[in-house]
């Protein structure tokens, strides 16, 4: 079974180029298609509430429309996830941010998690997102590099920052793996990884928010799975 996943970008910016699509799907099945479509109206970047109330109305939107294009699946591209429970209650197709994914995929190789993302506006989404999805136990700390999401491309001084932050992270906070807090770190995870183990012998995980995302949509595609319809109801018409 072949899978179309939309890939919505819940911004106006242009920050979706070929390496970040060729890297997000470097472990999906050959077939599985990944179609990119960003906001025509919304925020340059979601960093903070605003932001996120910006992106969501645009970010439904979207979701809808893949569907009706045929779409088995949406990932939703930010790990702050603006929008992704109304999109849920409005298709009938798995839709994911960046945050539940890696979360869970997090929760199955280690007891403490610690997030490191972008900038300290961000980390209360976050900690909103950790309480409702009831994982403030596991999850240790949410630390930042202090670089903005338009600031990512330095590919150096992003991996130095979180590597930093991950072995503070580890050292004092008792974090037994990483997750990456944001959909904007390509080839991050695989390079903090590595250093950690060759310059601190610690060899834990690290997770990519998107990568993540985009396996669990195939994943919950394939195996016919979709949001409960218990917990997210269809808004009544009005």
């Amino acid at each position: 079974m072949s899978i179309k996943i939309k890939n919505v970008i819940p911004v106006i910016s242009d920050v979706m180029t070929p390496e970040m699509i060729k890297y997000i799907c470097k472990y999906l099945d050959a077939d599985t298609v990944v179609d990119s479509e960003k906001l025509t109206v919304g925020p340059m970047s979601v960093e903070n509430e605003y932001d996120e109330a910006l992106a969501a109305p645009g970010v439904v939107e979207l979701c809808i429309k893949a569907e009706k294009e045929g779409c088995n699946a949406i990932f939703i591209n930010c790990f702050s996830e603006p929008g992704v429970k109304a999109a849920r209650e409005c298709v009938d197709i798995p839709a994911f941010g960046g945050f539940e994914p890696a979360a869970h995929l997090a929760l199955g190789l280690a007891d403490k998690i610690s997030i490191i993302t972008v900038v300290a506006n961000v980390v209360p989404l976050m900690e909103g997102n950790l309480a409702k999805a009831h994982l403030g136990d596991r999850f240790v700390s949410i630390r930042n590099i202090n670089i903005p999401v338009k600031d990512l491309q330095d590919h150096e001084k992003v991996c130095t920052a979180i590597l930093k932050e991950s072995v503070a992270a580890i050292a004092e906070d008792g974090a037994q793996a990483i997750v990456l807090g944001c959909t904007g770190f390509v080839n991050v995870a695989e390079t903090v990884k590595e250093r950690l183990l060759i310059e601190h012998s610690y060899d834990i995980p690290v997770l990519e928010a998107g990568q993540s995302a985009v396996m669990m949509c195939q994943l919950y595609a394939k195996m016919g799975l979709k949001q409960s319809r218990i917990t997210y109801m269809r808004p009544p018409q009005r």
